[in-house]
């Protein structure tokens, strides 16, 4: 029953990731999301002279659009989870794609900066959002060995699009003005609907394996043994779809699932990735101030964001790399918190950094040590809630995290404005990175591996958390009792003509007389059916 080849009739074993295939596909597309999520905020910074210019604005009204952004891709977590729980992956990335790109082009025709909130601000905000939620929804879908590298390679989209985003909006702004170059942007992001197409669900092959092998299943259960009358096999076909009719409705899945909060590790995650987002982005954001403040030229002081992006890029697939090994995947978070240990540290060892060349030593470190957190930061948390919950644990995550971005980088300018000295500020940075790091490695050392001595549960894990497939699994159970059913409606029917058989068997022993055996013309039935020995001693003594 149950897990042998769908072509013997039987019911398949739930499909596994594939960690490769079309999954290539895939995590192309997550890259180019990830690229345009991340870096796209950002790159739209090079038009901010321009508008403070024709809207007669200040420089912190136009830093709001970029603020907007990041608040909207973090702050509606919980929304894009109810929504990819509600219909899938890949109709809210397809929404998410023309929203973002509408809200570009209708940018291209505003007014005034508030018009510029709604529209570059919120709406494609929103649609990037609706984009790269589902994107690594799907990624931790089709790997699961390859996992780590895959995260790695995905994350690499932010410091490559941001590295080539930039250039391409200042060419734009030179050539076609900052109208010009908020549709053409705005044509780009309809990239992410084709990135959107190609989520492909995998359960859908597998459902319909399953499907067939169900319905080869109960096609074979529901064969008459030998030469039953076609009365049995139409009584058995009538109450097989009374059967279907009584058959009760899958349940529903959760449109957000508050049980993650129940898990330790989730918990403790959660946590230390606030205490992270308070002081991670502060140094870049402040890092050519910075620089300019010590005596740098202003070329030399934006070349310093290029060494960290460069840095970046070959840092996050590197550390997706050494994530996959067999020795370290279980240990993970642990990785993970040495990283941001090294991020801290950077930090803190950095803060006296007085001429360009401590400058540049500062950017080498921390582009590698931002791109392993980069790289590591989702792949924790799907090892930790596993593929089937990570859609509702992404969203609340980002809900959290949206606070904390609202929190850290803000009150840090005010004190810089207040204090007009950035070493305090790289000092404090640093100690809320080094300090989340801290709390990750004990609390999982102390709250977690404490509890793996304890009697594993039923369940069937996979390694690394991330591949269980519970619908699937539900889905052949729902299955085998259905076939079980079936089946029991198959002996049942089988008794109804083995008693028929019986009744016409005495019919012919009295016309026969006391002959004995079994009757000639209508005992064809019954050696068909069987006339043993058992059956003629039954009969005698009867």
């Amino acid at each position: 029953m149950g897990r042998a080849d769908p072509e013997e009739g039987q019911l398949p074993a739930p499909v596994k990731p594939p960690d490769g295939g079309w999954g290539w596909i895939v995590l192309f597309g997550c890259f180019v999301i990830t690229g345009f999520s991340y870096a796209f905020p950002k790159a739209v910074s090079v038009y901010f002279k321009e508008l403070m210019k024709d809207f007669h604005v200040g420089y912190s009204d136009t830093a709001w659009i970029s603020s907007i952004m990041l608040a909207m891709l973090y702050g509606t977590g919980p929304v894009c989870s109810i929504m990819v729980n509600q219909f899938g992956c890949r109709p809210v990335m397809l929404i998410g794609g023309l929203l973002a790109s509408s809200g570009m082009i209708l940018a291209s025709f505003t007014t005034n900066i508030i018009e510029l909130y709604l529209t570059a601000g919120v709406l494609t905000g929103l649609g990037m959002a609706l984009n790269f939620q589902p994107s690594l929804i799907m990624l931790g879908t089709y790997f699961d060995k390859r996992r780590p590298l895959a995260n790695g390679l995905a994350a690499a989209g932010s410091p490559v699009f941001l590295s080539s985003l930039s250039p391409l909006g200042q060419v734009l702004l030179e050539k076609f003005g900052w109208r010009g170059g908020f549709l053409i942007m705005g044509g780009l992001l309809l990239n992410c609907c084709t990135c959107g197409a190609v989520m492909r669900p995998l359960d859908m092959g597998m459902k319909r394996k399953m499907e067939k092998a169900r319905d080869k299943y109960e096609a074979k259960e529901m064969l008459p043994i030998g030469g039953k009358s076609e009365e049995g096999i139409s009584t058995t076909d009538g109450t097989k779809k009374a059967k279907k009719a009584k058959k009760k409705p899958k349940k529903g899945k959760k449109l957000l699932d508050f049980s993650i909060f129940s898990n330790r590790g989730f918990i403790i995650y959660t946590i230390s990735k606030f205490i992270l987002v308070l002081g991670l982005f502060v140094p870049p954001i402040l890092l050519v101030n910075y620089a300019k403040d010590t005596g740098v030229p202003d070329t030399e002081a934006a070349f310093l964001l290029s060494i960290i992006g460069f840095i970046d890029i070959f840092a996050r697939p590197a550390c997706g790399m050494v994530a996959g090994l067999k020795w370290v995947r279980p240990h993970v978070a642990y990785l993970f918190s040495f990283a941001m240990l090294f991020n801290g540290l950077t930090d803190i060892c950095s803060a006296r950094a007085s001429n360009y060349t401590g400058l540049v030593i500062f950017c080498v470190f921390f582009g590698i040590s931002y791109g392993m957190v980069g790289a590591l930061q989702f792949e924790v948390l799907m090892a930790i809630v596993g593929s089937q919950k990570f859609s509702s644990a992404i969203g609340l995550v980002l809900l959290i995290e949206a606070f904390a971005v609202l929190i850290g980088p803000p009150s840090a300018g005010r004190l810089v404005d207040a204090l007009k000295n950035y070493e305090v500020i790289f000092y404090l940075a640093g100690s809320e990175v080094v300090l989340s790091a801290l709390f990750l490695a004990m609390a999982t050392y102390c709250c977690l591996n404490r509890g793996k001595k304890e009697p594993p549960p039923e369940k069937n894990l996979s390694t690394g958390g991330g591949s269980d497939t519970e619908e699937a699994e539900s889905d052949v159970q729902e299955a085998e009792e259905h076939s079980s059913d079936n089946h029991q409606l198959a002996h049942s029917t089988d008794n109804t003509v083995v008693a028929a058989s019986e009744e016409a068997k005495h019919v012919a022993e009295e016309q026969s007389g006391e002959g004995g055996g079994c009757p000639e013309g209508d005992g064809e039935v019954l050696a068909r059916d069987g006339c043993n020995a058992d059956q003629m001693v039954e009969r005698d003594s009867f």
